[in-house]
């Protein structure tokens, strides 16, 4: 028996994770080969829908699991931040025991009913992919989930769940009511998974029963708050072949992955704890091209970021260019980590750039830079350097936006000093601004023009 992995490591409580966090965690798990990556209900439109787009550009062999919440707008914000996923999913949570309807929803169970498959029926018209989570069902009445089960079927609900938040069934007993429910369903196209809180450590003997019993998909985390995908892992690994089930986990990198987003979660919870602004402020430290990747990336712990493997080796790789010229100042590192270390994926990467500028000759600017694997080049003549610069990148781009605002500041002092760019672009009235740094302050407007582009290149095509 194939069993499917469903992670739940991004549906922790709100604000456990930052933006980049998330992204790298998102990752992780894809690396792992888990079958389904599950991410909370969109409740801040825009970062949240941000999250699900940005994930959704990597996500390509595993479902993207997003919870609609108990609304039909829950459901359409849903929906449409899945918009660019390759392997959408909805998935709608649902209390099913007395206490859960009545205290949470403040339902009865025929209004809870009526509402699941109002948001079944608006579920389906958007994706056709959709999970509904029986939430507390240990608890619940069981002619209540067999209404449930009658109006998923009916409705055609792709994978049904059923969830024991009390854990307070003994492995045996809770295998037994998974049986019972898996055959009262009686339908080959819908899967059975399970949830098992791991209050009383018995989630994972819970959940490996219930795969003996017929289930199919379960659900997990990587700090064991339910079954630890680093415990269902090694008894798949180890005892699988015994008893005919497998997964698509990749076991040989599990540990490796399992620490690695051990370490994401343990810096996120120390944080706070983490005094650094101080030592931020004092632009006295010097770095140079002789110091390491891992003496880079502690400093730009220190300075506030808690940045991913593939940002840090984006900032390593400029700080080294950077460093072929001069040393780095703390002031200075803080600048290269605004500069490279983006949130949206990079539409059009800058190869190269020559400029011609004298008193006697028109400015000149000829860009090429790289979409797609391709290598796009612009030339043209403009009043100025940085203006031919500019028209250069939008022949290339085929487009024109208008130029809100361009300034141009040294981040330090003297003849090497590293000039910054800022660069602000308005599109469809709103405004997208980039940064860049060079020791080349014509390097730094186009690096900065460019980081605007990709905002708005991005926005306009995945939001």
């Amino acid at each position: 028996m194939k069993i499917r992995i469903a992670d739940r490591t991004l549906c922790r409580a709100e604000n456990a994770f930052t933006f980049k966090e998330k992204i790298e965690i998102a990752r992780q798990l894809y690396k792992l080969n888990v079958d389904v990556i599950e991410l909370s209900e969109i409740v801040n439109i825009k970062a949240d829908t941000l999250l699900v787009k940005t994930i959704s550009s990597f996500v390509k062999d595993t479902v993207l699991s997003v919870a609609t919440g108990l609304t039909v707008d829950g459901v359409n914000n849903a929906a449409e931040a899945l918009g660019g996923a390759k392997k959408p999913r909805l998935r709608i949570e649902a209390p099913v025991s007395t206490v859960g309807m009545e205290y949470v929803c403040h339902k009865k169970a025929p209004a809870m009913l009526e509402l699941v498959k109002k948001l079944i029926i608006a579920a389906k018209e958007k994706i056709d992919d959709v999970e509904l989570c029986l939430l507390d069902a240990t608890r619940a009445e069981k002619d209540v989930i067999a209404e449930m089960f009658s109006v998923a079927k009916e409705n055609g609900v792709t994978t049904i769940t059923l969830c024991d938040n009390a854990a307070e069934m003994l492995p045996d007993e809770f295998s037994a009511f998974v049986k019972e429910m898996t055959d009262s369903i009686n339908d080959t196209n819908i899967s059975v998974g399970v949830m098992c809180e791991n209050k009383n450590g018995l989630a994972a003997a819970n959940t490996v029963m219930s795969i003996k019993k017929g289930v199919n998909t379960i659900k997990t985390d990587i700090d064991g708050n339910i079954s630890s995908v680093m415990t269902i892992g090694s008894i798949i690994k180890n005892a699988g072949q015994n008893y005919g089930f497998e997964s698509t986990l990749k076991l040989t990198e599990l540990n490796r992955i399992y620490n690695q987003i051990n370490w994401i979660i343990g810096n996120s919870k120390n944080q706070k704890n983490i005094v650094s602004s101080a030592d931020a402020d004092n632009n006295e430290v010097v770095l140079s091209n002789k110091d390491t990747a891992q003496t880079v990336s502690s400093a730009v712990y220190k300075l506030g970021y808690d940045l991913s493997e593939e940002d840090n080796a984006k900032v390593y790789e400029e700080f080294l260019r950077v460093t072929e010229k001069k040393n780095v100042t703390v002031k200075e590192l803080d600048a290269i980590v605004a500069s490279v270390a983006l949130q949206v994926p990079t539409t059009y990467k800058l190869i190269s750039y020559l400029v011609n500028n004298g008193n006697i000759i028109s400015a000149t600017a000829q860009i090429t830079l790289e979409m797609d694997g391709k290598e796009l080049q612009g030339v043209s003549i403009g009043d100025g350097p940085i203006d031919a610069a500019f028209l250069a990148i939008e022949q290339i781009i085929g487009h024109r936006y208008e130029l809100d605002d361009f300034q141009i500041q040294s981040v330090t002092e003297g003849t090497e000093a590293m000039g910054s760019a800022v660069v602000k672009l308005r599109s469809g009235g709103k405004l997208y601004s980039g940064n860049g740094i060079s020791t080349d302050i014509i390097g730094a407007a186009i690096k900065a023009y460019l980081a605007a582009v990709n905002k708005i290149v991005y926005e306009e095509v995945n939001i």
